[in-house]
C-alpha cells in the first residue's frame, strides 16, 4: 500500500470510530505503532483535525469529513461496472436514478480515473421484462411506505390464490426477481416470484415491526434452513 493510500484509509479507520488506539490502527493497516504514531503527527501538521495522543487513543473532531470521491481506477471500473449491469434489472426509475448517480461521479472523477471508467468494455443489454419490472417498482415503494398488499399469485402449477401480504424486500436471483414477504393468510414467511403476480394493490393498511415478522427475521429463518439442509443425510440433501 502506498503512503498516500495508508493516510486515506487511516484517517477513515478513525473517523467511523468513537476512539482508535495505534495498536488497533497497525493491526487493520499492517505496520509498526511507530509508523502510525508518524503518519497520525505528519497529518496532523497538514491540518487534519485529529485529536489524542500516543497511549490514550485518537478521533476525528466532530465535523470533519474528506472529499469523497478518491478512487482508484479500479475502484471507478467497478462502479462502473455495478451500474451497467444493474440497470438491466432495476425498475426505469431506480435505473435512471443510477445512471444520474454514476454521471455525477465521473464528472469529479481524476482523469485518470474517469478515462479507466469510460474505457471499460463490459456492458449489459436490457433483458429484464417490461411489466415485471414495474411491478418491482411498485413493490419498492410499498416496501418504503410499509403498506399492506393483496396480490392475486399463480404458482408453478398454474393454482391461483388471493394473498394479503406485508413486503419486507425483492430479491434479483439471476433470472427472476422475488418478493419475500409475511403471509397474513399462511401466518409465515412466504416467497413470490413477481412474474407470477397477476395482481397487486393497496390494502389501504401499514405495518409495524414486529418479533418474528420482520426482514431479520427472514434472514434469519433463511439461515437456519440452510444450515438444516447442510446437516442433512446424504451429503446434504434431506430427504
Amino acid at each position: 500500500m502506498r503512503r498516500a493510500e495508508r493516510l486515506f484509509e487511516l484517517v477513515q479507520l478513525i473517523r467511523g470510530r468513537r476512539l482508535s488506539t495505534a495498536a488497533w490502527i497497525a493491526t487493520r493497516l499492517e505496520v509498526s505503532e511507530r509508523t502510525v504514531y508518524r503518519d497520525i503527527a505528519d497529518l496532523q501538521l497538514q491540518g487534519v483535525p485529529i485529536e489524542g495522543e500516543a497511549g490514550m487513543g485518537y478521533r476525528m473532531r466532530a465535523g470533519y469529513d474528506l472529499p469523497p470521491l478518491m478512487f482508484s481506477g479500479g475502484e471507478a471500473q467497478a462502479l462502473a461496472a455495478a451500474v451497467r449491469l444493474a440497470q438491466g434489472w432495476l425498475d426505469p426509475a431506480l435505473a435512471r436514478q443510477a445512471e444520474t448517480a454514476l454521471g455525477k461521479i465521473m464528472a469529479v472523477l481524476p482523469a485518470t480515473a474517469r478515462a479507466a471508467a469510460e474505457s471499460l468494455a463490459l456492458y449489459a443489454p436490457p433483458v429484464g421484462d417490461p411489466a415485471t419490472l414495474q411491478r418491482l417498482a411498485e413493490l419498492r415503494e410499498a416496501i418504503e411506505s410499509r403498506a399492506k398488499l393483496r396480490i392475486g399469485y399463480q404458482d408453478v402449477h398454474g393454482q391461483c390464490s388471493e394473498r394479503c401480504v406485508r413486503p419486507l424486500g425483492c430479491f434479483y436471483w439471476g433470472k427472476v426477481w422475488t418478493l419475500g414477504a409475511w403471509c397474513e393468510a399462511r401466518e409465515d414467511f412466504r416467497s413470490f416470484r413477481i412474474d407470477r403476480i397477476t395482481r397487486l394493490e393497496s390494502a389501504g393498511e401499514r405495518f409495524h415491526d414486529e418479533p418474528g415478522r420482520t426482514l431479520a427475521d427472514l434472514f434469519r429463518q433463511v439461515d437456519s434452513e440452510r444450515a438444516e439442509y447442510a446437516c442433512g443425510p446424504l451429503g446434504g440433501a434431506k430427504a
